[in-house]
């Protein structure tokens, strides 16, 4: 069996980009030898059928927070790319996905992270902390033996531009709006991020012949622009030919629907799922412009797609 690299989360936001970009990138590089494990909840979906399509990769279905270092070592594994998901067991489950990986001799991963001005210990909102105590824990003397790099993307479009888009549509359709809810505050400017963008970044990065040159880095990853809640609204007056009635900025009411259709009921701290109201307002603080883009980034693989080019996507969608 040839080495592998693995792809958690294969057809998720991140996940899918990683594994349609790297087969090409590892053609003419020194691993071309490695197969692509891409792991998936349902082998079955047609998303995971497609992939199954591209060469060398092989679609596995696996709960990745049940892998063993058995199982990475059965499958040689070297490098590995992971997508995290932000429930409040996160660092649970991710630190003993990295500890397998460390112990069984996995040389290399790569993870999402989140926005870069929210990854500290005294964050508010209960999932950036989450992503900086992994971080600690990869930065330790313990995992000097696995190289590691962390991507802290922005805001990821699709989601920030998600309700411009749905406005836009029943307009079309009947020639009234709801009311906009935007995530962005009026007029600071945020360096939202295509998801796809951030997963070719991340197999730019796995591709690598010696990532030492990225090891233990924690990089921001941006958009190519700005932009402002005004900037979108200005955006679907243009589609639309007429003004926006009516327009809530800094709106985090997704929180209050999570709760309530995902968390409601369960054992979990509503206390703790709340403080996620709180992620973006480092954003409304203008603490995420482009200009906090790593340099490296924009060397290795920068990104594209404007906010106005995601709009017109989910718009063919």
């Amino acid at each position: 069996m040839s080495p592998s690299i693995l792809i958690v989360g294969a057809t998720g936001n991140t996940g899918r980009a990683v594994t349609q970009t790297l087969p090409k990138l590892l053609q003419s590089s020194t691993l071309s030898d490695h197969r692509i494990i891409a792991l998936t909840r349902s082998s079955t979906s047609p998303a995971a059928k497609e992939l199954a399509k591209l060469p060398g990769v092989e679609v596995i279905e696996q709960n990745w927070v049940e892998i063993t270092a058995e199982w990475l070592r059965t499958n040689q594994v070297t490098r590995a790319f992971i997508a995290p998901h932000n429930e409040p067991n996160q660092f649970a489950e991710e630190s003993t996905f990295h500890v397998n990986a460390l112990n069984a001799g996995v040389q290399y991963v790569v993870r999402i992270s989140t926005t870069a001005a929210n990854v500290r210990p005294d964050c508010p909102a209960y999932y950036p902390r989450q992503h900086w105590a992994i971080e600690a824990l990869l930065g330790s003397p313990e995992f000097n033996n696995l190289q590691w790099t962390s991507l802290q993307p922005n805001l990821f479009s699709t989601f920030a531009m998600s309700s411009a888009a749905e406005l836009i549509k029943k307009h079309r359709k009947t020639g009234e709006q709801d009311t906009l809810r935007l995530l962005l505050a009026e007029d600071a400017p945020v360096g939202i991020i295509d998801p796809d963008e951030v997963g070719v970044i991340a197999a730019h990065l796995l591709s690598q012949e010696d990532p030492s040159a990225h090891n233990k880095a924690k990089y921001v990853l941006n958009g190519p622009e700005d932009v402002t809640g005004n900037r979108i609204v200005e955006m679907i007056e243009q589609y639309i030919g007429t003004p926006v009635k009516d327009v809530r900025y800094k709106d985090v009411s997704f929180v209050d629907m999570l709760f309530e259709y995902q968390y409601a009921g369960t054992k979990e701290s509503k206390n703790v799922l709340y403080s996620a109201k709180r992620s973006l307002e480092a954003g409304w603080e203008g603490k995420c412009s482009v200009s906090t883009s790593s340099k490296e980034i924009l060397e290795l693989a920068a990104p594209t797609r404007s906010p106005a080019d995601v709009l017109k996507s989910l718009l063919e969608g």
